[in-house]
């Protein structure tokens, strides 16, 4: 009979069941903090100010835990025009934990 501790053992990250189980990431890019008048009046080309610059660095979540920072690029050849990040800092989740 399998021993049910063995359950409890922790998985190196080849054999983890749910090492292939997606998650959504979100990228955030900043943040704006318009009047609902303002919005409701924008229309088609309006501008959204937010409170970063393009070289700032933009935040991963996933949900509302932040997990990384990274640099906006954009991909080349077959990909040409297609958005992705640069990991430059993954955020110790671990100081979070209870």
């Amino acid at each position: 009979m399998p021993d049910p501790h063995d359950a409890m053992m922790p998985l190196d990250g080849n054999s983890n069941p749910f090492s292939s189980v997606p998650v959504e990431v979100t990228v955030s890019v900043g943040k704006a903090r318009p009047q609902i008048g303002d919005l409701m009046s924008m229309g088609e080309n309006a501008v959204i100010k937010l409170d970063k610059r393009v070289e700032d660095p933009v935040e991963l979540f996933i949900g509302d835990r932040l997990i990384a920072r990274g640099e906006l690029e954009e991909l080349s050849g077959d990909k040409k025009g297609q958005l992705a990040v640069r990991l430059t800092e993954i955020v110790d989740t671990r100081a979070d934990s209870p």
